[in-house]
């Protein structure tokens, strides 16, 4: 009995103590929770266009970012392309406070599979930090709009 009783003690102190931790959370200002769960365009446009695009070239939401895919709309090889999508999605990732080693994932559509490899080549060029981001690679078949031989999205944090 009476060890049921402590057990019953230390279950009930537990819940205190997480219930009061959780208060502590929850006595956090509005306005510091509000700003965690605000949606905002990178960068915030300045003034904002006449008629606003469908999609948002990338979204910070708290201190995650999300940037739309980037395509590489020039000829080249796919070293050429894949070269200038990931310089494009660093500079954009550095405006937006982050960078490619703050990346958490990475999604890649190729045009053509076949690139695979001498996309690798390029893409492992890149810095990404001790921990890489975990990837996908697809092609899809429709293929890629534009004359893109690949597209990159990505989400990264802040």
């Amino acid at each position: 009995m009476e060890k049921n009783s402590r057990r019953g003690l230390l279950k009930n102190g537990a819940t205190v103590a997480a219930a009061a931790a959780g208060a502590g959370l929850l006595g956090k200002s509005a306005q510091a929770q509000s700003k965690l769960e605000k949606r905002s365009p990178y960068p915030a446009p300045n003034p904002p266009p006449a008629k606003p695009p469908m999609y948002s070239r990338a979204v910070a939401y708290g201190n995650m970012l999300f940037l739309s895919g980037v395509g590489y709309h020039q000829p080249g090889t796919i070293q050429d392309h894949t070269k200038g999508v990931l310089q494009e999605i660093e500079k954009s990732l550095i405006e937006a406070g982050s960078s490619l080693q703050k990346c958490l994932k990475v999604n890649v559509y190729l045009n053509d599979l076949k690139d695979y490899a001498a996309m690798n080549e390029v893409y492992y060029s890149f810095n990404w930090g001790t921990v890489p981001p975990v990837r996908t690679t697809v092609a899809p078949a429709a293929g890629i709009p534009g004359n893109s031989l690949i597209e990159i999205d990505c989400i990264a944090y802040i």
